[in-house]
């Protein structure tokens, strides 16, 4: 059991023995949204993804495996598609990467993708991408031309937004 707010170092050996057997990825914060993304990223502040859905939506209690097969699991559904997500990248060998920042700006990853950082959102359902837009309207502060929204969606293109089906992003090899 994790506390919430503990810091990195209480739990550090946890944490790299259940990574390093394959359980769990952990996606790091970025300072700032440009290349390099290892170069910008810090090391202590980071998400747990787990590496098997299964066993993650297994830790959830009884009834949860029912309720997403019947598509009955409304809010924590996005936590779900968004490990799916991590599981999938971290599976391509991508390190995984997000943006949080304390003024509520948060991208759920960031990815090499085509030479360029771009953003990566995950929705559940259609959602909104306010701190997407935000980042997009403001080039020269983060340095993002472009952004992929992984959902229930068809492919498209919005303006700098590339819409993709969920199921596409094991696609997004093209670093």
């Amino acid at each position: 059991m994790v506390k919430k707010g503990s810091s990195a170092a209480r739990y550090a050996g946890s944490l790299k023995w259940i990574e390093d057997a394959g359980i769990i990825s952990r996606c790091y914060n970025l300072s700032i949204t440009e290349l390099p993304l290892e170069g910008n990223a810090e090391g202590d502040v980071f998400k747990v993804y787990m590496r098997d859905c299964g066993l993650f939506v297994s830790m959830l209690e009884d009834g949860t495996q029912y309720d997403i097969l019947q598509g009955s699991l409304y809010g924590y559904k996005g936590a779900i598609f968004e490990n799916l997500v991590a599981d999938i990248f971290s599976k391509m060998g991508r390190r995984l990467y997000y943006f949080h920042k304390d003024s509520g700006l948060e991208v759920d990853f960031i990815i090499r993708y085509k030479g360029e950082c771009t953003l990566v959102e995950v929705k559940a359902s259609t959602g909104n991408t306010k701190s997407t837009k935000t980042i997009l309207n403001h080039p020269e502060k983060y340095h993002v031309s472009s952004a992929i929204k992984l959902g229930d969606y068809h492919v498209g293109k919005f303006g700098q937004i590339l819409t993709l089906p969920l199921y596409m992003a094991f696609l997004l090899t093209e670093f």
